[in-house]
C-alpha cells in the first residue's frame, strides 16, 4: 500500500520536475499502473476498508468457540 510521502514524491516528480512516468517507475521501484493512478487522480491517500471479515476455517466453530468464552468467564 502507498503511503502519503510516497504519492507526493511521485506527484512532485511529475508535476515539478516534468518526469515521465518511466522514469518515475524506474527511481521509486514502482509499476506504471500506480504511478499512473496517483498522477491521473486527485486522490492524496489510498485505502482499503474491509466491509466483511472473512472467517472460512473458523465459521462452522463460532457457536461452539463463543459458549466455551461464556462459561470460562463465569
Amino acid at each position: 500500500m502507498l503511503i502519503v510521502e510516497t504519492i507526493a514524491k511521485i506527484r512532485r516528480l511529475h508535476f515539478t520536475e516534468g518526469k515521465g512516468i518511466k522514469t518515475i517507475c524506474r527511481d521509486l521501484k514502482l509499476s506504471k499502473k500506480v504511478v499512473r493512478k496517483v498522477i491521473r487522480t486527485g486522490i492524496t491517500e489510498f485505502t482499503y476498508t474491509r466491509t466483511v471479515q472473512p472467517r472460512p476455517k473458523l465459521g462452522a466453530w463460532l457457536g461452539e468457540l463463543n459458549r466455551l468464552l461464556e462459561v470460562n468467564a463465569a
